[in-house]
């Protein structure tokens, strides 16, 4: 019986491998390339003939909307859940109640351990920054389409893609992290969070770097032709699912760990 159900999977594989080259040998024969790959990597990063009217009247750039959307999501979600699903939370939790138990325990655990001594409201922030990377980088791929502002349309990216919202995320993370060393040391801590004043633009690049890479080599693979039969399916999720799940973690426990080192009471001993 087992010999008889790998027999029948290796068929299937090799059916599905089949079709993926017959796609490709159907398709490579085509020049669909108008516009050079450049533009597009460049128009991929700053949409500069890709805008977006924002309520129909200022032209923005489209991840702006997808910020917009993505925060409206989450905050309606959360008011459900905080209305309707948390008042009927038991002792026998079922398994919605234990995911987000999990991942609220995952965060809260996560300001604790890099910062013992002052990590509530840490914990609140790191999870809201977790959820918003997470969600925001899993957006893209509902290929939302929207018309800009030259007549076509386009997907709307996830919001990090854009630099001014990578370079927000990591400003308002820097002042997180201002505001934990004004209420451990006052001015000390003020001083010991200036030090670092390379921070933010670190966290802002360093998030922008890593979701614009997924896009980029996305929208390569879309690019030629010869290779956009079913393989950018795979790679827009791997990559999506990759970046949403690691740059998640490295904010977070960024913030947390500089919270922790500037919220810290420095104490002196006669």
């Amino acid at each position: 019986m087992d010999k008889k159900k790998r027999t029948h999977f290796i068929i299937i594989m090799l059916f599905l491998l089949a079709l993926i080259l017959v796609g490709v040998f159907l398709t490579g024969n085509t020049s669909g390339e108008e516009e050079p790959i450049g533009e597009v990597m460049r128009d991929a990063v700053l949409h500069e003939n890709a805008k977006v009217r924002l309520l129909g009247i200022l032209p923005v750039n489209p991840a702006l909307i997808s910020a917009y959307t993505v925060t409206g999501i989450i905050f309606v979600f959360s008011l459900i859940v905080r209305i309707f699903v948390i008042p009927k939370f038991s002792n026998t939790p079922g398994r919605f109640q234990l995911l987000l138990e999990q991942a609220v325990g995952i965060f809260d655990g996560l300001a604790e351990s890099n910062s013992p001594h002052r990590h509530k409201f840490l914990g609140a922030y790191v999870f809201t920054a977790g959820v918003y990377i997470f969600i925001g980088t899993m957006f893209e791929l509902l290929g939302v389409m929207v018309p800009t502002t030259s007549g076509g349309t386009i997907a709307l990216p996830a919001p990090l893609a854009d630099i001014n919202g990578a370079i927000s995320m990591g400003v308002i993370s820097y002042c997180v992290i201002l505001s934990g060393g004004i209420a451990g040391n006052r001015f000390k801590g003020v001083l010991n969070t200036l030090k670092d004043f390379s921070l933010p633009i670190s966290m802002s690049f360093r998030l922008f770097g890593a979701l614009l890479s997924g896009a980029l080599v996305t929208e390569l693979v879309y690019y030629y032709i010869t290779t956009s039969f079913i393989i950018p399916i795979f790679v827009a999720v791997m990559f999506t699912m990759l970046h949403a799940l690691i740059q998640a973690y490295v904010l977070t426990m960024l913030t947390a760990l500089f919270y922790g080192e500037v919220s810290e009471t420095t104490t002196t001993v006669n």
